[in-house]
């Protein structure tokens, strides 16, 4: 089959995408389950395309509910090496603007332990570097990408992950502001962890909707604002994307495409063959 070059995990229309042809919806069964959504797989310009909903057609599945291990997962299958992740942010500053577009570069926590967020378990132990959870390099093209083209973009960035589906607190808001953070959303984790540990580069456009409750004068978030102005800012991601699948290169030098290298800590005998067979996919090449 042929490859597919990049996977892009994100809200409903991005598979509507201008200019996409050959499309076709796949279903890929793993052993964690249904991805989100039939996987949308269609060609822009010379290079395939993968586009999962993270909630589902018709935005049907809570934050909490994702189930990322099976969408990671799905992906890896296909062959994609490269996900770009399209997420709906609140702003925790003052200079990141509704309608701005965040590459963030770092991740703060702070989901409750509901979400399944690795791989390995039932008599597999394995550890990945964390440090810079988002790829450098996808990081740098998409920020180039953006600013070519014109869109107000910033690089950098710490995006807090929430569990929702509620929005924060005022006092929340403002305590997240004073650890540093920039952009608030509900995705990023697990999906960034998991992308790590399948050695799949992973990045983030972020789509600033709002400020948040901290702001004295901006409107609180509701939910129609978010859609309202993730409408507006979506057409920026679509045209991000159709550019940088021109330039994406073949290899990849990042610490990503070998994050497991040394990672497993548990002897191959050691592992009952059902989780091997599991983890093949991810592993497979280390055992």
């Amino acid at each position: 089959m042929e490859k597919v070059s990049i996977g892009v995990i994100g809200g409903s229309g991005l598979y509507q995408m201008e200019g996409l042809k050959e499309i076709e919806k796949k279903q890929v069964p793993t052993p964690y389950g249904l991805p989100s959504n039939d996987i949308v797989i269609g060609r822009l310009g010379e290079k395939k395309v993968a586009f999962l909903p993270r909630h589902k057609e018709g935005h049907c599945i809570m934050p909490t509910e994702i189930n990322s291990r099976a969408n990671i997962y799905a992906l890896k299958s296909l062959g994609i090496e490269r996900i770009i992740g399209v997420s709906a942010v609140g702003s925790l500053k003052e200079e990141l603007k509704p309608l701005d577009i965040v590459i963030p570069d770092q991740l703060v926590d702070r989901t409750l332990g509901l979400r399944q967020h690795t791989f390995f378990g039932e008599g597999a132990v394995g550890h990945i570097s964390f440090a810079d959870p988002y790829c450098p390099e996808l990081n740098k093209l998409l920020y180039e990408t953006g600013k070519e083209s014109g869109y107000t973009i910033h690089q950098g960035g710490i995006y807090i992950c929430i569990e929702g589906p509620q929005f924060s607190t005022r006092a929340e808001s403002n305590i997240y502001r004073k650890w540093g953070c920039d952009i608030i959303g509900m995705t990023n984790i697990p999906e960034a962890r998991l992308a790590r540990e399948a050695e799949i580069c992973y990045a983030t456009i972020a789509l600033v909707t709002d400020y948040d409750v901290w702001h004295e004068t901006a409107e609180d978030v509701t939910i129609e604002m978010v859609i309202n102005n993730l409408m507006k800012n979506v057409e920026h991601a679509k045209q991000m994307i159709k550019k940088i699948i021109t330039q994406v290169p073949d290899s990849r030098h990042c610490v990503c495409a070998t994050a497991l290298k040394d990672g497993i800590i548990t002897k191959s005998e050691l592992i009952p063959q059902s989780t091997k067979e599991k983890l093949r996919l991810i592993i497979g090449e280390y055992l």
